[in-house]
Formats: C-alpha cells, sequence, structure tokens
C-alpha cells in the first residue's frame, strides 16, 4: 500500500472529523441548558425564562442543522475511504453507529421540530418533555458514536474469524459497557456542558458590555455558571478516569503523551514542560512533577507506568508472536476449514497479536519473510508522533483549569456578590468564546493521533485499512469537503452573528410587561419596609 495514499486518507478523515467536531460540543451542552431554561419557566411562570429558551434555543438550532450535516458525511467516509476497514470490522462497528442512527438521531430529529413549532400547539409541560427528550437523543447520539470510537481504542467483545478474514462479535454487553468507552463519553460530553456554558456566558457577557437585555444576560449567567462549574469540575474528574483507562489498554499511548522513554520507579513523575526529542529519545528542559502520573495512570504509588523503549522491545516479541498466528492462519486456511485441532489450538494461542505481525505489511508482502531489521522497524512504527501529544494532551489541561476558574470567579461573582461584574471580566469572558473548542480540538487529537499506527489497538494497522483509491481521488475530495466545510462554517458563524446582534425576538412585550410589574413590586416592597 502507498504510503501516500493512507496519509492522505486520514487526513481527510481528520479534516472532516474536527470540522464536525465544531458543531459537536455545543449541540450536546446547549440542548441541557435549553431544558434548564425551560423547566424553570414551567415551575415559576415567568416569560422571561420562556424568552430565554426561545432565544438560546435558535442558536442551538443553527448549529444542529449544521452538525447533522457535516456528520452525515463523516459516516459515510467509512464506506469509501475506508473499504478494508469497514470489511474488517464492520459486525461490530456498525452495530452501535446503526443503533445511533435508528433510535438516539431518530429521537433527536422527531421531537427538535415540536420544540420549536410547537410552542402554541402544545402544554407548557408538555413542550418541556419534548425539550428534554432533545437533550436526551442528544448525549444518546454521543453514547453510542463513542461506544463505536471506544471499541476502537480497545477491541473487546470480539474474536477473530480465519476463515472469513473479520472480526465478529460474541459479546455485545462488553462492547457496551467497554469502560474505554464508558469514559470517553462521559468526559466528551462533559467538555460539551463545559462548551456551551463558556458560550452562553459570553454571549450573555457581551449583551452586558453593551447595556442591551440585561436581565436575560444575567439570568443566563446564572445558568451558565452552576452548571458549567459543575460541568468543568467533573471534566478533570473524568478526564483523570480517561487516563488511567489509557494506562490500562493503551500504555504506548499514555507513555507518547508523556514523553516518558524509559521506564521510571514508581510512582512516575508528571513532565509539566519540556520538549520532547523523538529522534534522540529524551525530553529536554524538562520540569517535573512527582507522583502525579503514578497517581494518573495506575491509581497507586507502587506501579511502573512503562516507558517507550521498553515497550517497543515488548512490541518486537509481540510481532514475532504475531508471526506464529500468521503462519498457522495461512494453513487453516490452505486446509479449507479441515485443519488439525494442533493447528487451529496454535492459532488460538498466539491470535491476540496477530495484528502485530500486520503490521510488517508496510515493509514485505508476506510478514513471515520479515528480517530481524524490519521487525525492529515495525515495532518503532507502535510509537506515534511524540511532541504533537505531549503538546496537545497540556493545551488541553491548561485550559480545562482555566474553565474552573473562570466558572468560579463569575459563580462567585454571581451568587455572593450581586452580580456585578468588572468591564475587564466581561470582556475576558467573551475573548474566551472560542477556547473550549481548541480544548476539545486538542482532546479528540490526542486520543486519535494517539492511537496510531492503529484503525483498531492492536488489532488492524492504518496502512492495511484504507480504500483502493489514487491519490489524485483522495486530493481533489479533500480539497472539495474543505472548501465545502469551510463555506458551512463561515455560513454558521454569519448566522450565529446576526441572531446574537439582533437578540431575543419573541415575547418580548410579554416579558418587558412581566418585568415592569415585577420591578414595581420590589420597589413598594423596599418602600414599606422599616427603617433601620
Amino acid at each position: 500500500m502507498d504510503i501516500g495514499i493512507v496519509e492522505l486518507s486520514r487526513l481527510q478523515f481528520a479534516a472532516t472529523a474536527m470540522y464536525h467536531f465544531l458543531f459537536v460540543p455545543l449541540t450536546l451542552g446547549l440542548s441541557v441548558i435549553l431544558a434548564i431554561m425551560e423547566t424553570v419557566y414551567v415551575m415559576t411562570g415567568r416569560p422571561i425564562w420562556r424568552q430565554m429558551t426561545k432565544f438560546w434555543g435558535t442558536l442551538f438550532g443553527i448549529n444542529f442543522v449544521l452538525g447533522v450535516a457535516t456528520g452525515i458525511t463523516m459516516e459515510f467516509q467509512f464506506g469509501m475511504n475506508w473499504s478494508y476497514y469497514s470489511h474488517y470490522v464492520g459486525d461490530i462497528f456498525g452495530a452501535p453507529l446503526a443503533i445511533e442512527g435508528l433510535m438516539a438521531f431518530f429521537l433527536e430529529a422527531t421531537f427538535i421540530g415540536l420544540m420549536f413549532f410547537g410552542w402554541d400547539r402544545l402544554t407548557p409541560v408538555k413542550h418541556v418533555i419534548v425539550t428534554w427528550l432533545v437533550a436526551l437523543g442528544s448525549n444518546f447520539s454521543a453514547l453510542w458514536i463513542l461506544i463505536a470510537n471506544g471499541w476502537m481504542q480497545n477491541p473487546v467483545g470480539a474474536t477473530f474469524d480465519p476463515m472469513s478474514m473479520r472480526m465478529e462479535m460474541t459479546n455485545f454487553f462488553d462492547v457496551l459497557f467497554n469502560p474505554v468507552a464508558q469514559a470517553k463519553f462521559v468526559h466528551t460530553v462533559s467538555a460539551g456542558y463545559v462548551t456551551a456554558s463558556v458560550f452562553v456566558l459570553g454571549v450573555s457577557a457581551w449583551f452586558l458590555l453593551k447595556g442591551r437585555h440585561t436581565d436575560l444576560a444575567r439570568r443566563s449567567i446564572a445558568v451558565a455558571t452552576s452548571f458549567g462549574l459543575a460541568a468543568a469540575l467533573s471534566v478533570v474528574v473524568l478526564g483523570d478516569e480517561s487516563g488511567y483507562e489509557a494506562g490500562e489498554n493503551q500504555k504506548m499511548k499514555l507513555a507518547a503523551i508523556e514523553a516518558m522513554w524509559e521506564t521510571e520507579p514508581a510512582p512516575a513523575s508528571f513532565t509539566a514542560f519540556g520538549f520532547p526529542d523523538q529522534e534522540a529519545r529524551e525530553t529536554k528542559w524538562a520540569i517535573h512533577i512527582p507522583y502525579v502520573m503514578g497517581l494518573i495512570g495506575t491509581r497507586s504509588l507502587t506501579t511502573q507506568i512503562p516507558g517507550i523503549n521498553d515497550l517497543v522491545k515488548h512490541n518486537e516479541g509481540r510481532i514475532a508472536d504475531g508471526l506464529i498466528a500468521l503462519d498457522a492462519l495461512e494453513q487453516i486456511r490452505a486446509a479449507k476449514g479441515v485443519a488439525t485441532p494442533e493447528l487451529k489450538a496454535t492459532f488460538e494461542a498466539h491470535s491476540a497479536n496477530l495484528g502485530y505481525a500486520f503490521l510488517l505489511k508496510k515493509y514485505v508482502d508476506d510478514p513471515r519473510q520479515a528480517t530481524p531489521e524490519q521487525i525492529k522497524m515495525a515495532a518503532n512504527d507502535t510509537v506515534p508522533h511524540v511532541w504533537p501529544l505531549f503538546w496537545s494532551f497540556r493545551i488541553m489541561v491548561a485550559l480545562g483549569f482555566a474553565f474552573i476558574a473562570v466558572m468560579i470567579y463569575f459563580f462567585w461573582k454571581t451568587n455572593f456578590r450581586g452580580g456585578d461584574y468588572p468591564r475587564w471580566a466581561l470582556r475576558a469572558a467573551v475573548i474566551i468564546i472560542p477556547a473550549p473548542w481548541i480544548a476539545a480540538e486538542m482532546g479528540w487529537f490526542t486520543a486519535e493521533f494517539g492511537r496510531q499506527p492503529w484503525t483498531v489497538d492492536g488489532i488492524l494497522p492504518t496502512v492495511l485499512s484504507v480504500s483502493h483509491l489514487t491519490a489524485a481521488d483522495l486530493a481533489i475530495t479533500l480539497l472539495c469537503f474543505v472548501a465545502l466545510y469551510s463555506v458551512l462554517f463561515v455560513i454558521e458563524m454569519g448566522l450565529m452573528l446576526k441572531y446574537i446582534r439582533k437578540g431575543p425576538i419573541d415575547d418580548v412585550e410579554l416579558t418587558d410587561e412581566w418585568m415592569a410589574r415585577h420591578n414595581s413590586r420590589l420597589s413598594k416592597d423596599a418602600e414599606i419596609q422599616p427603617a433601620e
């Protein structure tokens, strides 16, 4: 396989996936914020909360449409650019995607129309139920997608069939309750909640700076800071769980993220800063924090985290073991199903490392003919590029702690200082609106780039997964995708900015009348209070 085809296929999928994920986090978080706001409206009857739900719902709708458009294209790419991958693991990977389409997406798509057009056709209680169902559908959709992705990171509940040359599901519940998938789901969803909270906070801060829609803005900040603080704290906790799962199931990814070249005595330290040099296999000017990596990766102070060099040597052994499985596999296929029990037993005993033997396909057509030097080269290929992983992870973590600080500050100002926000703080809230998207993209880059050279970790190398396309095919479609998605992104930004500048346009008179009566009651109550 031409390596250029593989790299172009990876680049095209990465471009479409990262464009798509510009829309997903806001959909996940804003759907829940809408449901919270409308619940307050139903409980209190105050029209300001209905106006808030409609205003933020308009922005949610714009984002939702673009997310659907980019997501559907991304799923079709499995058949277009990754046909052998689809053939090899379609029995497992296809199941959660099908369930997502049949259950979660249909639930979301069915009720989103009722949410937008049912305000005057449904009772308030029925309408808020619809809004919660939209939020449930949005998050439920993410669950099934992340179950599929989690299986690629930790392939459980499946076995390889020598005759069909495919992975076949053996236990659906192992796939469903895959600990990696569950950790990814809660971490990703919490990140979406933070994204929406920062977005609502920033737009509301802009309204306060302009002196417009201040009642809506202050109430929106109250919801965003309460919801966002809980979400920001949970992102850190759940990110720690993802780190632990990587330490259990993807040791090379964890070592690469940490630029840990040598195995350290337990507990391993965390490298807060440094410049990884992959050629020299060292990290220059490294600043270490003792014990932290040991606690994240192993949850103990006595368990080592293996370094990259030791893992490479270990993978050489796994490749050699996989060659035994590959030789047995070829004999079983030649026997056309009448292989001896001893041959089948040999394959079963070594089949866990069959994927490592496939890494040699990059260098030789028949991996059984590989030289010791080629085996070493294939083992070195199991090390992803370290410095992009090292820095993307640290950017994500730094932003995560920054969001906690922002939410704590605005929560404190909202609840204990009467909503007295300095103008510098409001300006900062506007400026950081893009930051959660940067953190989310860095997180996905870490998760997916760190899995290389595998499409399915330890099972199927990326180099074997692609379709038989030409470089010209891939280059043309890549340019078309980037151009189309860029246009869609510009359209979304234009619509978002248009409706933010326009502000709330529904229930304005009703809300203004209610607020006038409310303020009048507050003034009368203040007048009849006894003097101090």
